[in-house]
């Protein structure tokens, strides 16, 4: 990505962000439009997004692939890895090569390197002092992250954190955790729906998230919105397929 075009979508993803600090958005769908911005601009393979739940516990929020997925919940059940570093600290932690990491993150390095992932970077989402989650990167080559491209992941994860919690909503008294507890909510309800509508129609579960999103931007609805009704049986799967489909050949 030359320069030029580099900085074009680093200032779309901001604008995106700052669009929902003015009106409703669905919480899903930015975190994960800005984890693919992300891994897009600084030429990450994969990415995903983690945040606490109300036990204190990360959950993974958002993804751009199943394998980063899997990398991610292996992280989890483990208790190890970058994001658990970056969460635990609160600060960033990249690694450049993660086949060096045999006796820091035994578990992480085996997982990561069976699914083609060499270097990571994960960044802390801040509020005030206070970790809700992490924003992390891998990459498919040994590579050492520059300062800027850290800074800028940081700046993203920042406003990604605004974007979420709406600091108008922190001054009129609600609890951050009713925020967070919501949007895993909509996570659980998500892939729900998406299992449902990969099982009907023969799709990959990247697939079927794809064709829930353009449905439901399609109909100006939150993708929880469209999820409850898939998992409602209120909305078939064929339906949101022919309706996709219809869009596209217009």
């Amino acid at each position: 990505m030359d320069g030029a075009l580099r900085e074009t979508r680093i200032s779309a993803a901001f604008v995106a962000v700052a669009d929902t600090l003015v009106k409703d958005f669905d919480a899903v769908d930015l975190l994960h439009t800005l984890v693919s911005d992300c891994v897009d601009i600084l030429g990450f393979k994969a990415g995903g997004l983690l945040l606490v739940d109300g036990a204190g516990d990360l959950q993974l929020m958002t993804s751009t692939s199943e394998a980063a997925e899997f990398v991610e919940v292996m992280q989890l059940a483990a208790d190890s890895g970058p994001c658990i570093e970056c969460f635990t600290s609160g600060v960033a932690v990249s690694v450049s090569d993660i086949e060096l990491e045999e006796s820091r993150w035994p578990d992480f390095r085996r997982v990561a390197l069976a699914q083609g992932i060499r270097s990571a970077l994960a960044t802390p989402m801040r509020l005030r002092g206070k970790v809700i989650g992490t924003m992390n990167l891998f990459g498919s080559d040994a590579v050492v992250v520059s300062a800027r491209d850290a800074a800028v992941a940081q700046a993203l994860a920042d406003v990604a954190t605004i974007g979420l919690l709406q600091e108008r909503v922190i001054r009129e008294g609600q609890l951050i955790e009713e925020q967070l507890h919501r949007a895993l909510d909509s996570r659980v309800m998500i892939e729900q729906a998406k299992g449902v509508i990969a099982h009907a129609l023969t799709l990959s579960m990247d697939d079927a998230f794809a064709m829930l999103r353009r449905y439901s931007r399609g109909r100006n609805l939150t993708i929880r919105a469209v999820a409850e009704s898939v998992s409602g049986r209120e909305l078939k799967a064929q339906d949101i397929a022919n309706a996709v489909e219809n869009a596209v050949t217009r």
